[in-house]
């Protein structure tokens, strides 16, 4: 007899805790030996096409405190703008990257090729960006967010053309710092705050 469920409410969330990195990132809490490689080590590998970058930043919560246990992904194309796994897709390009920032510092680093403009629907072209996914302590929700470039034409991307309150556009651009260089703080809240997108 199989046992109905709707008398199940659902249960609570649940912030990531400070076991986030024990079971996504096990050599990186100090479990070295599960994998020959951390899962998402690197979204390049040398030899890739393109122009590789580095982007460096913190991620903030409101009181301005920089958060030493956060965790971060990212995905995205290759510098031509393909994706892993389409047809022309560079083979040195994962497109996914998994990485913490670092526990003395809140700095994390992301070394990775400059993405490529990628069609929209309607036939749109979205300026070059980076997709990014934030959890911590404290993050009920892992938090989803874009890396643009100040070094790029965004003025016709769909996503940003999409954001009312045009001046927090700028908390999606990563700044030039030099060659290869960008910055991108994440700001979880009060002025300045990261635009985050419901996905």
């Amino acid at each position: 007899m199989v046992q109905k469920l709707e008398h199940y409410p659902e249960s609570a969330s649940q912030t990531a805790g400070p076991y986030v990195h024990i079971g996504l990132m096990p050599t990186y809490a100090g479990n070295a030996g599960y994998y020959d490689h951390e899962i998402g080590e690197s979204p390049i590998e040398d030899g890739c096409a393109g122009e590789v970058i580095e982007i460096t930043g913190e991620v903030i919560d409101g009181t301005g405190w920089t958060l030493r246990d956060a965790m971060l992904e990212s995905w995205q194309p290759d510098a031509a703008g393909i994706f892993p796994g389409q047809p022309g897709a560079d083979p040195k390009v994962t497109g996914l990257c998994r990485f913490a920032a670092d526990a003395e510092t809140g700095r994390f680093t992301l070394r990775t090729v400059k993405p490529g403009r990628v069609a929209a629907r309607g036939g749109a072209m979205q300026a070059p960006h980076i997709s990014l996914w934030i959890v911590a302590r404290g993050i009920n929700i892992g938090l989803q967010t874009r890396i643009y470039f100040e070094d790029e034409d965004n003025s016709k991307d769909p996503l940003l053309a999409r954001i009312e309150q045009r001046p927090r556009v700028q908390t999606l651009i990563a700044k030039k710092t030099g060659p290869g260089q960008y910055r991108f703080d994440v700001r979880l809240q009060g002025e300045g705050e990261t635009v985050f997108l419901d996905i």
